[in-house]
């Protein structure tokens, strides 16, 4: 729900003159009901999730597919001049991750298009996107992931978020955040399933 109808005082609304969408605009909850994605963005529950998964690193780093990467999995590109080795302030890194964030928003809108979501749901999704790219999840790359998306098997979309991948090698971090993926998008679980004393090793640098 957008910040401009939540700021609006109940004496500004003139509720016999609005429009029926208007009266459902004001009631939209996506923890509560599926409604249409152009509505939701990442929860604060996901952002912790993603902090969890990715660490949140201050010097730039190559990840496991050898690409420079620092803050919260920012894949570092031209436009930031930086290089292997290079230090970041946190707010930096959290100005990268609320951008890439709000990249992420758009493309689980572009792939899911007409689908309805529950929050969590939504958030399975933008952390596939985030994690793996938007190209990965395109109908050529992830054929079955689009078609359980255009026919609305939810459960079907759910076995799709399992990516292992990385290099070319099966990464065991991604198969426990795989799973941790889908008990999002199912239960709205975002508990780490990783078993008590392995944990996310991914450290802040200090």
């Amino acid at each position: 729900m957008s910040g401009s109808i939540m700021a609006l005082s109940t004496g500004a609304i003139e509720v016999g003159h609005q429009p029926p969408e208007f009266a459902l605009e004001l009631t939209r909850d996506a923890t509560q009901m599926r409604i249409p994605a152009k509505h939701i963005g990442v929860s604060d529950a996901m952002k912790e999730t993603l902090a969890q998964e990715e660490g949140v690193r201050l010097t730039v780093y190559r990840d496991v597919a050898g690409y420079p990467t620092v803050g919260v999995g920012h894949l570092v590109c031209p436009e930031d001049r930086l290089k292997v080795g290079d230090t970041i302030s946190f707010e930096r890194a959290l100005r990268l991750l609320e951008n890439d964030l709000r990249q992420a928003e758009r493309a689980v809108r572009r792939l899911v298009g007409d689908l309805m979501l529950y929050q969590h749901e939504f958030d399975a999704l933008a952390d596939l996107v985030y994690n793996v790219g938007e190209g990965n999840v395109s109908e050529n790359e992830s054929p079955m992931l689009n078609r359980a998306i255009a026919r609305g098997e939810y459960r079907d979309i759910a076995r799709e978020l399992h990516y292992y991948h990385a290099a070319g090698a099966k990464a065991k971090g991604l198969v426990y955040r795989s799973k941790r993926r889908e008990a999002i998008f199912m239960d709205a679980k975002y508990e780490d399933p990783r078993p008590a004393g392995i944990g996310v090793t991914r450290l802040s640098d200090a």
